[in-house]
């Protein structure tokens, strides 16, 4: 395995291994205003959700690793404590790049992007239309994380109004993360779209508690063939199958040439989540 220290690296390759390693990360699309009312726009994927009560969501505009200068976004929240965290999906996702550019002080990259500003209800700064989600948002802190360059700086904002395009809600009018489509930030020139094959669904062990994987036998636990993830399923049931649910099962099932193929089929099982049947197949 290879071990690095951090202060052995420059700050460039640094900064490489940790975007490639953490990751995907949300990406901020931050519209912010400065005292003499011009618009910015910038995208950071240093930025995710911190609280909900209150609603708390924190980005940080790192000074620049080339020249050590600030972001604009980072000048304009000092000046004007405010901020719109516009969300970007897969349909904006060139236009944000776009907006990235080192563009000159003073430049409106709401134009320069080919964005559409819209006015905020509660603050300043200017919502973008494309946006499927915009959170209008107060900025309560801007903590400096250190003077050279790429140190970030935390924006703590709190959430003050939410909107949402109606035509990424389901039925429940909850958001429906099929439809809106989101996209993150990988390492290097990488993005990753959340859609499609990329998303897959793991149910939280919250109203049960599992059995554990220290609770499953043996033989089944140090399956050759059984990965991680097939052992966290089984381990995540609430209890096992008793023994006249496997006798009833196993008249069903055919006799396996040994414990290899029986694994093979409760593997093929789990990966389509009928973990009680993958169960009753290994016992």
């Amino acid at each position: 395995m290879l071990s690095l220290n951090p202060k052995d690296l420059s700050i460039p390759v640094l900064q490489k291994y940790l975007q490639s390693a953490i990751a995907p990360r949300p990406i901020c699309f931050a519209s912010t205003i400065n005292k003499n009312n011009e618009p910015n726009l910038a995208p950071f994927s240093f930025f995710n959700l911190f609280s909900s009560n209150p609603p708390i969501a924190v980005f940080s505009p790192a000074y620049s690793g080339r020249t050590g200068a600030p972001k604009d976004t980072l000048l304009n929240v000092l000046e004007v404590p405010e901020v719109v965290i516009n969300m970007v999906n897969y349909d904006m996702v060139q236009q944000t790049s776009l907006a990235s550019s080192p563009f000159a002080k003073g430049v409106n990259e709401f134009i320069k992007a080919g964005f559409t500003p819209i006015a905020s209800e509660l603050i300043k700064p200017f919502r973008v239309k494309e946006s499927p989600v915009q959170f209008e948002c107060n900025v309560i802190e801007v903590k400096e994380l250190g003077k050279n360059g790429g140190a970030g700086n935390l924006v703590i904002c709190e959430i003050i109004r939410i909107h949402i395009n109606e035509a990424v809600l389901n039925e429940e009018n909850n958001i429906d993360t099929k439809k809106i489509d989101l996209v993150s930030r990988m390492g290097d020139n990488w993005y990753c779209r959340a859609s499609g094959d990329a998303l897959f669904e793991v149910k939280k062990p919250i109203t049960t508690i599992g059995i554990g994987m220290d609770q499953i036998p043996h033989a089944i636990r140090n399956s050759n063939i059984l990965s991680g993830n097939n052992l966290g399923l089984l381990g995540s049931v609430d209890e096992i199958p008793n023994a006249e649910e496997v006798a009833a099962f196993k008249k069903t099932l055919k006799t396996f040439a040994g414990q290899e193929e029986q694994h093979l089929y409760a593997k093929t099982l789990l990966e389509t989540n009928h973990v009680k049947e993958a169960w009753m197949v290994l016992l």
